[in-house]
């Protein structure tokens, strides 16, 4: 036996010895490659190399500078933009979703120029697919990422995000602007459902399966991986008005305990590039923020691939932030910060930041060293893409595009991060000969479902949803075909801000009376960026009126929410039978709802943020003591609707047998925890189990509990499996006020479900 493991063990070592020379020797070779490239760039093709455009700027327009429909590339204006000024990378697509012939189309037509030595550097597309390939027509569509981080599945995020690597790449598209690692702590913020949600360690967790499934495991990406893009580094999804693109104001202590992990453990796990912050921090804009994109980022993590500015940043340091006298001086903070790519979308802007770039460098302004790490890091990653290799590698269809098991996936996906929030009386399951009355503004809108970002920018354009796909009311009605529908109210946008009006409550009581039981489906309109920004977190006035008016019929009331952020809805909560969250699921969300809705699955979703109950008081499971203090002085002041990590099932848990391999350890140890977890219920069913652990005493006022561990297992009834968590003296740490990560001596309570101990670090 001994000898066995001998062998294993050196079979191991040389193993893991010959891969880590194999890494070495790929690096080397790309490091001589850029040099030598680099070797044989004029300054205007280094320049060209930092500038990114909208695929916009060279489209063909009519005479008012609509873009000509169908799409069609503009020779004149392409040939400029990569031959006068070497425009390094392009981006975006038009007004809509395209088909993957005419993405195949646009690339032959851009990469020709590279193919046929027209340029001596190969052009890298990116896009935002954030959901799954969102602009290519008949690809795959998952749940937004706050659906994603409902699932609390590891390796379903990184299966989702592989097969939108392998559709973009049937598309021709090699560079995704995702994940979004900004952590979800203001609801009001419109990206919200862009999030991963509110915790750190959640976030890490998801977001480095996330980027495997992007980039794969390989030195260089094969055929079906694409570069990740993180976004956006750091602290944008805390603007203190809530509204995007608006001042934050982080701490050093909270921005090295939560906004930071998520992307040092992204970068850890290999990804390539990061886009920019495009709010300030501090009084600082992300795009001059020299401390975070240099030191911190590159010096101090190491970080060896390039930073993209977002859409038009940097003109908007002279424009919006002024902190620059002009568009060139913007240019000079940017570059000089540690952006490596500008995002210069339109036209002429980009010439003038080519011109003006060319006439910095030469008046000193920025220096020529900070130009080529620049263009380093830019070809670094266009050769980890393979990109100087086979550039036109599309598929019209077949293995890697729109199949049925790629949709099954997403059904599962959805099915994983449905939460069941409340369920009076075991109303859910429905019995299948219910009569179920469906109401609600977002019953029967696909839009609704899948949110912005979905073949459109905002998402609201019913042209090009996909043609297959169901809403709840036709996914009803292939369960139960004597479902009744009544609209209720309709969301509308008015002078461009969210709205909504009842439109027919007498139908709804009419049609009550003739049914056993009302299924209401409130929720937001489709938005992000500017265009989603509300004015207060509450559900529309009349979609609460709507569902008083369900709730006054005397029926039960099961409510589904299908929304991008915790939209609050207290004045209904009580009145309601059952609860649901939908998210915002994708073009498959309905069909599983339903299943979920009459038993076929069991819910098995948890909450991904703590879910308000009132609009001006916003709360985080990890919140310091003194938040309990209630205005009467109780101690039960922290109230929110739901907690996080909340979701019931249509079967029961019981956690027992609670254990630790040592109460009292030193720094250098670490302590396995184990817990028994028993479906006691009657049916199949999924749990997560959640690790939290307690500083009790800290120099600096500690969380309540943070999460340190989770694990989704599922269990037959009358099964018991063990879980088991490894706990280091890392995972002990906290922020000092300098943001520093310290340990003290002290006493920590581990608590998982219900049950807890206490463990001691000692010196």
């Amino acid at each position: 036996m001994c000898k066995s493991i001998f062998i294993v063990c050196c079979i191991l070592y040389f193993s893991v010895g010959y891969t880590q020379l194999k890494q070495i020797e790929f690096e080397k070779t790309i490091e001589e490659k850029i040099s030598l490239l680099m070797a044989n760039m004029s300054l205007e093709e280094k320049i060209g190399q930092t500038c990114q455009i909208t695929l916009d700027a060279v489209l063909k327009t009519d005479a008012n500078g609509t873009v000509v429909e169908p799409v069609q590339l503009d020779a004149s204006k392409l040939n400029e933009a990569l031959t006068k000024y070497r425009v390094g990378s392009i981006l975006n697509v038009s007004s809509h979703t395209l088909t993957i012939s005419e993405w195949k189309s646009m690339h032959q037509a851009i990469h020709k120029y590279y193919q046929e030595k027209f340029i001596k550097i190969p052009i890298l597309y990116g896009i935002d697919a954030i959901h799954g390939v969102n602009y290519t027509q008949g690809a795959t569509l998952f749940p937004h990422e706050i659906g994603l981080a409902a699932t609390w599945n590891r390796e379903t995020l990184k299966k989702t995000a592989s097969i939108t690597a392998s559709e973009m790449r049937a598309s021709g598209i090699r560079w995704n602007f995702s994940p979004v690692l900004d952590l979800g702590r203001q609801p009001l913020w419109s990206r919200y459902f862009e999030t991963l949600g509110e915790d750190p360690y959640l976030t890490s967790e998801l977001g480095k399966q996330i980027i495997l499934g992007y980039q794969g495991t390989q030195s260089k990406i094969d055929n079906t991986h694409v570069v990740s893009c993180l976004k956006h580094f750091v602290g944008y999804s805390m603007p203190q008005s809530g509204r995007d693109r608006t001042p934050a104001w982080i701490p050093e202590k909270y921005m090295s305990e939560l906004f930071l992990p998520p992307f040092k453990a992204a970068i850890e796990a290999g990804a390539l590039t990061v886009m920019v912050n495009s709010g300030s921090v501090n009084g600082t804009p992300g795009h001059a923020n020299y401390k975070l994109l240099t030191k911190l980022l590159k010096q101090d993590w190491g970080f060896k691939g390039f930073v993209v500015s977002d859409w038009e940043d940097f003109s908007l340091l002279s424009s919006v932030h002024q902190t620059a006298g002009s568009y060139k001086e913007g240019i000079v903070q940017a570059i000089q910060a540690g952006v490596d790519m500008s995002m210069v979308p339109t036209s002429p802007l980009y010439k003038d930041y080519c011109t003006l770039f060319n006439d910095a460098i030469k008046e000193k302004l920025i220096d020529s060293s900070r130009l080529e790490d620049a263009v380093r890091r830019i070809l670094r990653v266009k050769l980890y893409a393979g990109l100087f290799d086979n550039l036109n590698q599309t598929k019209e269809k077949g293995d890697l595009f729109g199949t049925s098991t790629f949709k099954k996936e997403a059904e599962n996906t959805v099915l994983e991060s449905i939460t069941l929030l409340k369920n009076k009386n075991n109303i859910l399951p429905l019995k299948p000969n219910t009569k179920v009355l469906l109401t609600g503004p977002t019953a029967n809108s696909l839009n609704a479902l899948n949110g912005a970002w979905t073949h459109t920018w905002q998402g609201v354009d019913t042209l090009y949803n996909t043609k297959d796909a169901l809403t709840l009311l036709e996914a009803f009605k292939l369960k139960n075909a004597s479902v009744s529908y009544v609209k209720g109210a309709m969301n509308e946008y008015i002078e461009g801000w969210e709205s909504c009006k009842i439109i027919d409550t007498i139908a709804l009581k009419e049609q009550a009376a003739k049914n056993d039981v009302i299924v209401i489906c409130l929720g937001e309109l489709p938005g992000t960026e500017k265009p989603g920004d509300i004015r207060a977190l509450d559900l529309p006035e009349a979609q609460l009126q709507l569902a008083k008016c369900a709730i006054n019929t005397g029926k039960p009331v099961i409510l589904l929410l299908i929304e991008g952020r915790p939209r609050t809805l207290h004045p209904i909560v009580e009145g309601m039978d059952a609860i649901i969250q939908l998210y915002l699921p994708g073009d498959y969300g309905a069909q599983a709802c339903v299943k979920i809705l009459y038993g076929d699955e069991n819910p098995c979703g948890k909450l991904p943020y703590t879910y308000p109950k009132y609009s001006g008081i916003i709360e985080h499971y990890d919140h310091p003591k003194s938040i309990e203090k209630s205005k009467s002085n109780q101690w039960n002041g922290f109230d929110p609707e739901w907690e996080f990590g909340h979701g019931l099932s249509y079967t029961s848990f019981n956690y027992s047998n609670l254990m630790v391999s040592k109460e009292q350890f030193k720094e250098l140890d670490s302590i396995r925890i184990t817990v028994d977890i028993t479906n006691t219920g009657l049916r199949v069913g999924k749990e997560v189990a959640q690790l939290y652990v307690s500083d009790l005493q800290a120099q600096v006022t500690p969380a309540v509990k943070q999460l340190k561990g989770f694990d989704k297992i599922e269990l037959q009834p009358g099964q018991t499996k063990k879980v088991s968590f490894i706990l280091s003296n890392k995972d002990l740490k906290y922020a000092n006020q300098s943001g520093e990560f310290v340990n003290e001596p002290g006493f920590f309570r581990i608590q998982i479900g219900p049950v807890s101990k206490l463990i001691e670090l000692i010196k």
